[in-house]
């Protein structure tokens, strides 16, 4: 029987262990062959070659990858990797990823970089090392992991909020971009019990959080069929999506003074009745 991913090559970062590792199983076992990136290495007993091993046990096809995503040097070889086992590259799911958490006062600026060149430019040199073969097969599904301390923000996340809003400013534009080759562009806001989350969230709140639910919601948005520009949300089994919305707002022209008769107007600036998404 044909399986949802048939044929398909994807690349997951970050695929050791936690989501990354739910996501590649998840991939394998809709039939897509699938690089296992981790940092760790590619060697015997290495996280990522872990991994791999697993999907190959299970009757799967999977190679290791022990690429850094801040290198971007190391993402080509990764993605000429891919491309000399298996020919092409169909998904990218971006899902490494750290953590340096403190509040915006305390936190050293070698955090916060540390934090944006993992998540943001680690995304970006995945993505620019498979986006020409993308266009040139004129097929692409391309899966960044964004948060929902980048769409709410969060205490104590200042330098990783930044990061995952970036990543869907950057998912917009590049969803466009690449239409026209089809390629697909999402963002995926997971809520999981992960080593990232060891010691932030309860005992009781962790069990429900397995990584494993959310991956259902990251094949979705791989598939042939998947949407483009969409935020998913995903965690304990519940899966919702977030929208970029503007209001109906006000006009004030140029009569008067603008600047003080927009503030004093804030209430019906704010005001969320015939709220639409932004840029329709």
């Amino acid at each position: 029987m044909k399986k949802f991913l048939d044929g398909r090559v994807a690349i997951v970062t970050g695929a050791g262990s936690g989501l990354g590792k739910a996501h590649a199983m998840a991939l394998a076992r809709h039939g897509a062959r699938v690089v296992v990136n981790d940092v760790a290495g590619r060697h015997e007993g290495s996280p990522g070659r872990a991994v791999a091993d697993e999907i190959v046990r299970a009757g799967g096809l999977a190679i290791a990858d022990g690429g850094d995503v801040t290198d971007f040097a190391q993402m080509e070889q990764m993605a000429a990797r891919a491309i000399g086992e298996w020919g092409r590259i169909d998904i990218l799911v971006n899902n490494a990823g750290v953590l340096r958490d403190k509040t915006f006062s305390k936190m050293s600026l070698d955090d916060f970089r540390r934090v944006m060149d993992v998540h943001l430019m680690g995304t970006v040199h995945c993505v620019k090392a498979v986006w020409e073969h993308m266009r040139e097969r004129r097929y692409g599904r391309i899966v960044m992991t964004t948060s929902s301390s980048g769409l709410y923000g969060n205490f104590g996340q200042s330098n990783y909020s930044a990061a995952k809003m970036a990543l869907v400013g950057l998912m917009q534009t590049l969803a466009l971009e690449g239409a026209k080759q089809d390629i697909r562009v999402n963002c995926l806001a997971p809520t999981a019990a992960t080593a990232m989350t060891e010691g932030v969230l309860p005992p009781e709140a962790l069990a429900r959080l397995a990584p494993d639910n959310v991956s259902p919601g990251l094949v979705a948005l791989v598939g042939e069929d998947a949407p483009t520009r969409t935020i998913l949300l995903a965690g304990a089994g519940s899966f919702e999506s977030a929208n970029v919305t503007m209001t109906q707002g006000i006009f004030i022209g140029h009569a008067g003074d603008p600047v003080a008769q927009g503030p004093s107007r804030m209430g019906e600036i704010l005001d969320p009745q015939d709220e639409r998404l932004a840029g329709t």
